[in-house]
C-alpha cells in the first residue's frame, strides 16, 4: 500500500494534469458506471489528499460550486493508475474509472474504494483520520495528545491512521531509528520533546518523498555501505534489514512482527 506522500504526490500531478478541465469519466469495468456517467464533462476542480485517501471535487465550472461532486479513491494494496496520451487505446484489464482530459488520460485499477461522496462523507472519513503531516492545516496537537494517553507502543502508534494519517511501515521504523527511540515504548512514555522530533522529522522526510517520488531517509553522511533493500530503491536504516549490521553501530538489525506488521529497529541505537 503507498505510503501517503505518494497520494500527495498522486493529487498534485492530477491537479496539474486535469485541473480547471471538462473531462470524460468513463467506468469501462462498469462497477463505476452510474457514478461515471454523472461526472461525464463535468470540470475537474480539484485533488487533495489525506493520509493515504484521495478526494476530487468536480463541479461546472467556478461559479457553480452548488453542482459539485466529490469521488473518494482509497487505493488499498492492489490500486494503481496508469497513464495513457490521447487518443487512448482500448482498456485492458479491469479499469474501475477511466478519466480522459485534453492532452492525456488516467485509468485506475483495483482500488479499494472508488466512490461518491457528499460533504458529510468527507467529514465522517476526516473525523477517523489523525493530522496528515503533509497538509499545512495539520494540527500536531491532535495526535501528540493521542500518543499521550496511550499505553500501546510508539510503534503500532505511529502506524494508525487514526492517530496520524499517511504513515507506512518504511517511514514508521525509520523516523524511530532517526530519533533513538526503541519502537516497543509506551506511547505514555513518550516526551513532548520526542513527540515534537519524530513529528519535525515525518514532515521534512514525506515532503522529500512527495517532491522526489522516492522515499529519502538517510542522512547524507550515512548513506554508504551496504547497498538498498531492493533494487532502485534508496538506502534505509532499519526497514527491511533484518539481522544486518547497523549502519551506525554494527548491531544486528532486530525484527519482530508488531500488530500484523513487521518491524525493525537497532536494539542499541534505539534502547
Amino acid at each position: 500500500m503507498p505510503e501517503g506522500h505518494a497520494l500527495h504526490r498522486l493529487a498534485r500531478r492530477q491537479q496539474r494534469q486535469f485541473g480547471g478541465q471538462r473531462v470524460q469519466v468513463q467506468s469501462p469495468q462498469g462497477r463505476f458506471g452510474p457514478e461515471a456517467a454523472l461526472l461525464d464533462g463535468m470540470r475537474f476542480a480539484t485533488a487533495e489528499a489525506w493520509g493515504k485517501h484521495l478526494v476530487y471535487t468536480f463541479d461546472d465550472g467556478p461559479e457553480a460550486a452548488s453542482s459539485a461532486r466529490m469521488v473518494h479513491i482509497h487505493l488499498g494494496i492492489y490500486g494503481a493508475f496508469t497513464e495513457e496520451d490521447l487518443p487512448m487505446p482500448d482498456p485492458v484489464g479491469q479499469v474501475r474509472m477511466r478519466m480522459i482530459g485534453t492532452d492525456l488520460g488516467v485509468d485506475l485499477r483495483g482500488p479499494n474504494a472508488c466512490e461518491l461522496y457528499t460533504p458529510p462523507d468527507l467529514d465522517a472519513l476526516l473525523a477517523r483520520l489523525g493530522p496528515d503531516p503533509l497538509r499545512a492545516d495539520a494540527d500536531p496537537a491532535q495526535a501528540a495528545a493521542a500518543i499521550a494517553r496511550s499505553r500501546r507502543a510508539i510503534g503500532s502508534l505511529l502506524m494508525d491512521q487514526k492517530v496520524i494519517a499517511g504513515v507506512g511501515n518504511i517511514y514508521r521504523a525509520e523516523v524511530l531509528f532517526r530519533a533513538g527511540i526503541d519502537p516497543l515504548r509506551p506511547g505514555t512514555s513518550l516526551t513532548a520533546e520526542e513527540f515534537a522530533e519524530i513529528w519535525a522529522d515525518l514532515v521534512a522526510l514525506m515532503a522529500v518523498g512527495a517532491e522526489r517520488g522516492r522515499i529519502h531517509v538517510v542522512r547524507p553522511d550515512h548513506d554508504h555501505g551496504a547497498p538498498a533493500y531492493a533494487a532502485n530503491r534508496p538506502r534505509t536504516y532499519v526497514y527491511r534489514r533484518a539481522g544486518e549490521p547497523c549502519r551506525l553501530c554494527g548491531t544486528p538489525i532486530a525484527w519482530q512482527e508488531l500488530e500484523g506488521r513487521n518491524l525493525f529497529w537497532c536494539p542499541s541505537c534505539q534502547s
